[in-house]
C-alpha cells in the first residue's frame, strides 16, 4: 500500500507548511496535556492543603518513569517505522508498529504489578513522609495500579499514528482524554463533587487516558487497510533487524526518561527537607515549566516523520532545510516565554495557591527554572534529529551528559551553596552547555551526509 498524499507531504510540500503541518497538532497535543497535569495541581491546590498537593508532586516521578516504556516502544518503533516509510518498507512498516504496542501493553502490565507489590519501598523512595504517604499512596493507585496499562498505551499509539504523518489524529486521540481528564477533575476533587482530594485527581486521569486509549482503537478500526499503523497479532514477529532497530533508538531515549526521573527524586527530596510548602511550590513551577518545556518538545517531536522520512530517502538538503526553519522558530519563541515568565512569576504562581509562603518560593523557583527555557529548546530538537535518524547513541550520550554529569551534580552543590534556592537553577547550567553540543552536534551530521552525498 502506497499512500500518495503521505509522500506529497513528506517529499514535496514547502518546508514551513510540512513542519507546522506535522508539529501544530503535536505542539496542541502537548499542551493540552500539560493543561491537564497543571488541572491536577489547581483543583489540588484549591483544598487550600499543601500535603494533597505535595502528594500529586512527589507521585510525579513515578508517573515520569511510565515515559522511558513510552520512549523505547514509542519513539523507538515510530522512528523505525518512518525511516521505513522513507524506503518505501511497507511490511516493515507493520511490523514495527505490532512489535511497539505489544511490547508497550506487557511492559506497562507489569510495571503495574511491580509497582503494587513494592509500593511502600516506593513511596519512601519519592520522599513520602508519614504525613504525605496516604494521598500519595491513594493518588497512585488509579495513576499506577489501575491506569499503568492506560496511561502507555495512550501515547504510545499516539507516536505510532503519528509516524507515518497522521498528526492530528494523533493528537485528537491525546487531547480527547485530556479534555475530559480536566472536566473530570474539580468533579471528584473538590468538597462539592466527590470530595476525593488527590485521588480523585489520580481516578479522573485514569478514567481520561481508558477514553483516549478508545479512539485510537475505533481509529485504526475504522482506518484498517488504510494505514501503515497495526495491532494485528499475526504481525507480531520478532525479526531481528526491526528489534534492534526500535532498540537502538528506543533504549537510549528510554534511559534518557530514566534519568530524569532520577533527577526529579533528587530534586524533590532536597525540597522535603524544606517542608510541605517548599514542595508544593516547587510541584507548581515545575507544572508552570511544563508549558513552554512541552512546547518545545512537541515541536521537535512533531517533526521526526519528517526528518527521518527523509534522512532514509536521502534528501539531506530537505532534512537541514526542515532542522534550520524549527530551530529558528522555536528558540524565538522560547526566549519571549522567558521574559514573561522572569516577569510574571509571581502572579503565576498565586493563580494556585493563596498561601504567601507557598507563593514566595515559587516566585524564586520558576524564575530559576525559565531561564533554561531557551537553551532547553536547541537540546530537544538535537536528540529529535538524533532518534530521527536512528542514532540513538547520541541520544545516550546527550541523556547522560544532562543529568549525570551536568544536572544532578548542579543540584548538589547550588544546594550546598544557595540551600533550596539554588535547586532551580541546576537545569539552567546544564541546558547551556547542551545546547551548545546539540548544535555543533547537528551541524556535524549534516555536514557529513552532504560530503557523502558529494562523494
Amino acid at each position: 500500500m502506497e499512500d500518495t498524499q503521505k509522500i506529497q507531504l513528506f517529499e514535496r510540500t514547502p518546508i514551513p507548511k510540512a513542519v507546522m503541518t506535522l508539529a501544530i497538532p503535536t505542539i496542541l497535543s502537548s499542551l493540552v496535556m500539560v493543561l491537564y497535569n497543571l488541572a491536577d495541581t489547581y483543583f489540588v491546590a484549591q483544598l487550600n492543603d499543601s500535603i494533597q498537593n505535595s502528594a500529586v508532586t512527589l507521585a510525579a516521578p513515578v508517573l515520569l518513569a511510565f515515559n522511558a516504556i513510552n520512549n523505547l516502544f514509542g519513539v523507538g518503533a515510530s522512528s523505525m517505522m518512518s525511516r521505513a516509510l522513507g524506503r518505501k518498507d511497507y511490511e516493515t512498516v507493520y511490523q514495527s508498529s505490532a512489535l511497539g504496542f505489544y511490547c508497550a501493553l506487557f511492559s506497562a502490565a507489569a510495571f503495574s504489578a511491580i509497582y503494587t507489590l513494592l509500593r511502600t519501598p516506593f513511596l519512601g523512595i519519592l520522599g513520602a513522609d508519614s504525613t504525605t504517604s496516604a494521598a500519595t499512596a491513594a493518588y497512585l493507585k488509579w495513576t499506577v495500579t489501575c491506569g499503568a496499562v492506560p496511561s502507555i498505551l495512550n501515547v504510545v499509539l499516539a507516536y505510532l499514528v503519528r509516524s507515518e504523518g497522521a498528526s492530528l489524529h494523533a493528537s485528537i486521540g491525546t487531547m480527547s482524554g485530556c479534555i475530559l481528564n480536566i472536566i473530570l477533575d474539580p468533579i471528584f476533587i473538590l468538597p462539592w463533587g466527590l470530595g476525593m482530594g488527590a485521588a480523585g485527581a489520580g481516578l479522573a486521569t485514569f478514567i481520561s487516558n481508558c477514553a483516549a486509549c478508545c479512539y485510537f482503537f475505533l481509529l485504526l478500526y475504522i482506518k484498517r487497510g488504510r494505514t501503515y499503523v497495526s495491532i494485528n497479532p499475526k504481525k507480531l514477529m520478532f525479526n531481528k533487524s526491526i528489534i534492534f532497530g526500535i532498540c537502538a533508538v528506543g533504549i537510549p531515549a528510554s534511559i534518557q526518561n530514566l534519568l530524569n526521573v532520577t533527577g526529579m527524586t533528587v530534586l524533590n527530596n532536597f525540597t522535603a527537607d524544606f517542608g510541605s510548602d517548599a514542595v508544593a511550590a516547587m510541584g507548581i513551577s515545575q507544572k508552570l515549566n511544563m508549558i513552554p518545556v512541552q512546547i518545545a518538545l512537541g515541536f521537535s517531536q512533531g517533526i521526526m516523520p519528517l526528518v527521518g522520512y527523509n534522512y532514509a530517502s536521502g534528501d539531506v538538503g530537505r532534512m537541514k532545510k526542515t532542522v534550520l526553519f524549527a530551530g529558528k522558530i522555536i528558540a524565538a519563541f522560547m526566549a519571549a516565554v522567558t521574559v514573561v515568565y522572569y516577569v510574571g512569576a509571581g502572579r503565576l504562581s498565586a493563580m494556585f495557591m493563596k498561601n504567601p509562603a507557598v507563593v514566595a518560593y515559587g516566585t524564586r523557583f520558576l524564575r530559576g527554572l525559565c531561564l533554561a527555557m531557551p537553551f532547553l529548546c536547541m537540546d530537544f530538537l538535537g536528540v529529535g534529529v538524533f532518534q530521527s535518524c536512528g542514532l540513538g547513541k547520541n541520544a545516550l550520550l546527550f541523556a547522560i551528559l544532562r543529568k549525570i554529569v551536568l544536572e544532578i551534580p548542579a543540584l548538589v552543590v547550588l544546594n550546598r551553596l544557595f540551600p533550596l534556592y539554588g535547586l532551580a537553577y541546576a537545569q539552567f547550567t546544564a541546558e547551556v552547555v547542551l545546547a551548545v553540543a546539540a548544535i555543533a552536534t547537528v551541524r556535524g551530521i549534516i555536514k557529513g551526509l552532504e560530503k557523502e552525498r558529494k562523494e
